[in-house]
């Protein structure tokens, strides 16, 4: 709250003023005001210690304040105001920079609320009229406007919805809803505007239940004890224990109160906020928002760790695949005539297409005549083309289906992607698949989760499960659980409690919930939702999944140097108290020599701003040469299209076509792809190695290079070995043996080099 971390704040001035005033009266002679400003200034700490205890005692929570307590109530009580005033001091300070830490890592995120709509578009006599969200009810018929998030549960009643439900289900790629279909609240419409027919007023709607269930979790989360009061069992008794010792032996209650005084758990108190704090910063620095000590030491102790799929492990965002193209068509001009005609479009896919074109260095045309069909297709004229663009069965409107059409939908069913099919004066030539890739940095990103201590990965995702699942063997995760609702992934991390400290990661409205009942959410907060990024207790501020294993390790680590300066201030206490209980440390020494220790705890504690990233480099890519590398492998894609296409299409090409298609596919690959395979081994690599470290990091990689350099001298030798004829089916089915297996892996060769490039980006 606010107005505690105030009265923190303003107990620890009032100690510091009153203890350096106290230090100026006696210097000029008045030691009587002195021991006046002292009690002023350790009076009201006092009281907020008692007041504090009687709190906690009502939760059964005992913790380290009972000493603090003890302490300042026995100097005071045995005229020792300077000891008192000294404590006083360090406990304030203590509970100011813990409030600190918890006020520099929280921001307000009110998102989820200001992500649900306030007003709805309502039919009232003819007319459209703007309602409170609150006033609509079943029966009402709505408008939904293009931009806007669906008010309500509802039923379609005019127009096709196009909804991106990505924060709601997990889905990637939005969906299409006809007139009859439902339409769940809090998706945004991404096509036309529709006609909604509201089935449940706006409290009963989905979007009010995630908001429900990110409440109720909140709620049932019990807190964290923090990491110093789970030592407090083991000092409070021991020091009470030597302090009645020494009293007891001695008769010279001035010797229990030194002993008292040397056990002040300032160590404890000072040295791991300092600790989490100091981690806290060195996250921060990566790129990753804890919000509070108790959040990086649960965080440290995580070992089972739950991930989202769309927008976590892969990149939430429709990527062009591959092409199909009929003979005669090249994968480039179909690309370039669909986005030409998709310029005009404002689908999702249609700017996944155009932005997928332009990234290849395609130059786009002007289409004219275009009309389009919201979440159907788009149709034009492009270089006096009749073109449609759209899908399956929309361009089966302009043109009979090809021959490879059933297969292809069986390929997108299999790899859970979209297609786009693409018809040019009045037959279908060609289509397009795309589809949510995984993450460039998401497999180093699990490996070093892994290394930092993570035992267990489980995939949490909406999406269906044939999807998930090829995901999830390419990752290699530990569990994969498919087609999850926002109350199942809060039962899923629920029934995970037992098994230990579970971390939740997640972007969307509908891992909220999931991320509240986790004993550590992180948000993805650059890219993802600000409903999840409220929930969390960790929050990615850049896009790059690999900071989670790098602010994991930092919370490990920053957990040991905690305990180190917990173990170092106690056993150097454990020492001053046994000599002072022999009568050789009297309180006023002790008070200095407690100082003595507390530096010593606090500056080994501020060891955790130095802590090293969990995989250090020699250097990074700037940002220039970052982006050429990208550039270069867009560019590249039509070339890796080509080998797939050729070698899809050599069994139905007539055989003089075959190797005129392969001459041109040589031809490719010896001007352009094959040379830039030679310059990266030669110039880029050495100065990647270097930046990596190691005594030779790109090995592996420079081993590929010389076998597509190999399978690339061997195609070119059958290619110039072909008849003029063409090649028999023998002949046929080496080529393609050939061509399918270098298409792998140099696809997977691309895929390595931009996991690598990824890692050195700044």
């Amino acid at each position: 709250m606010d107005w505690r971390r105030s009265a923190n704040l303003a107990l620890c001035v009032l100690s510091a003023v009153s203890l350096s005033a106290g230090l100026a009266a006696r210097w000029v002679g008045h030691p009587a005001w002195a021991q006046w400003l002292w009690l002023g200034g350790t009076l009201p700490v006092a009281v907020a210690l008692f007041l504090g205890m009687v709190r906690r005692a009502l939760r059964r929570d005992l913790g380290l304040d009972i000493i603090a307590l003890l302490s300042i109530t026995g100097a005071l009580a045995l005229g020792q105001y300077l000891t008192a005033v000294v404590i006083a001091l360090m406990f304030a300070t203590g509970q100011a920079l813990e409030d600190y830490a918890q006020s520099r890592a929280r921001k307000e995120m009110t998102a989820l609320l200001g992500r649900a709509p306030r007003t709805a578009n309502r039919y009232e006599d003819a007319a459209i009229r703007q309602v409170p969200i609150a006033a609509v009810g079943p029966g009402d018929r709505l408008l939904v406007r293009v931009g806007e998030v669906v008010p309500v549960d509802g039923t379609i009643v005019a127009g096709t919805a196009v909804l991106d439900e990505s924060a709601l289900t997990g889905e990637s790629l939005p969906v299409r809803r006809q007139p009859g279909d439902t339409a769940r609240s809090g998706g945004t419409n991404a096509g036309g505007p529709f006609d909604l027919l509201a089935t449940t007023a706006a409290a009963e709607s989905t979007f009010a239940g995630i908001v429900r269930l990110v409440d109720a979790a909140e709620r049932t989360k019990a807190p964290a004890a923090r990491l110093a009061d789970r030592y407090a069992l083991l000092l409070v008794p021991l020091s009470l224990a030597a302090a009645g010792v020494a009293w007891l032996v001695s008769g010279d209650p001035l010797r229990a109160l030194a002993v008292l005084v040397v056990a002040t758990p300032c160590p404890l108190i000072l040295a791991v906020p300092v600790a989490l704090v100091s981690g806290m910063s060195r996250c921060a620095a990566r790129g990753v928002l804890v919000k509070g000590g108790a959040a990086i030491e649960r965080f440290a102790e995580a070992r089972v760790l739950f991930f989202d799929k769309t927008g976590t492990l892969t990149g939430g965002r429709a990527r062009l695949v591959s092409v199909e193209a009929n003979p005669g068509w090249a994968a480039t001009d179909l690309l370039r005539i669909a986005a030409s005609l998709d310029q005009m479009s404002q689908h999702v896919l249609a700017e996944a297409i155009v932005a997928a074109a332009r990234d290849r260095g395609v130059t786009l045309a002007a289409p004219s005549a275009v009309e389009e069909r919201p979440g159907a297709g788009i149709a034009g004229i492009v270089d006096g083309h009749r073109v449609a663009v759209g899908t399956h069965a929309y361009v089966c409107e302009f043109a009979p289906a090809a021959d490879w059409s059933d297969r292809f939908l069986q390929r997108m069913g299999y790899e859970g992607a979209a297609g786009i099919f693409i018809a040019i004066d009045g037959a279908m030539v060609g289509a397009l698949l795309l589809a949510d890739e995984i993450r460039p940095d998401t497999p180093r990103a699990l490996r070093l989760l892994r290394k930092a201590g993570i035992d267990r990965i489980v995939m949490l995702t909406g999406d269906r499960r044939e999807v998930a699942e090829t995901i999830g063997a390419v990752l290699g995760v530990d569990e994969v659980l498919a087609e999850q609702t926002p109350a199942d992934k809060l039962a899923a991390i629920g029934r995970s409690a037992a098994a230990g400290t579970t971390i939740m990661v997640g972007d969307g409205v509908n891992d909220a919930p999931a991320l509240a009942a986790a004993d550590v959410g992180v948000a993805m907060g650059a890219r993802g939702t600000a409903a999840s990024s409220e929930a969390a207790a960790v929050v990615l501020l850049v896009d790059r999944l690999d900071r989670l294993a790098e602010a994991l390790d930092v919370a490990r680590r920053t957990r040991a140097i905690a305990l180190e300066s917990v173990a170092l201030g106690m056993g150097l206490s454990l020492i001053a108290m046994a000599v002072a209980a022999l009568g050789y440390l009297p309180p006023v020494e002790g008070a200095v020599l407690q100082e003595g220790i507390d530096i010593v705890a606090i500056v080994n504690a501020l060891r955790a701003l130095r802590i090293a990233p969990l995989r250090g480099r020699r250097g990074l890519l700037d940002s220039r040469q970052a982006d050429q590398l990208k550039s270069e492998h867009d560019a590249l894609g039509p070339i890796l299209d080509q080998v797939r296409t050729a070698a899809d299409r050599l069994a139905t090409l007539p055989a003089p076509a075959i190797r005129a298609e392969l001459l041109a596919l040589d031809r490719s690959l010896h001007e352009r792809l094959l040379p830039h395979e030679r310059q990266d081994d030669t110039k880029l690599y050495p100065a990647v190695a270097h930046m990596l470290g190691g005594e030779d990091p790109m090995a592996a990689m420079s081993r590929t290079h010389r076998e597509i350099l190999r399978l690339g001298r061997m195609l070119h030798r059958m290619i110039e070995d072909l008849p003029p004829e063409g090649p028999d089916a023998s002949a046929i089915r080496d080529l393609q043996r050939l061509l399918y297996g270098f298409d792998a892996i140099l696809r997977l060769h691309f895929a390595q080099e931009e996991e690598i490039y990824h890692t050195l980006r700044p």
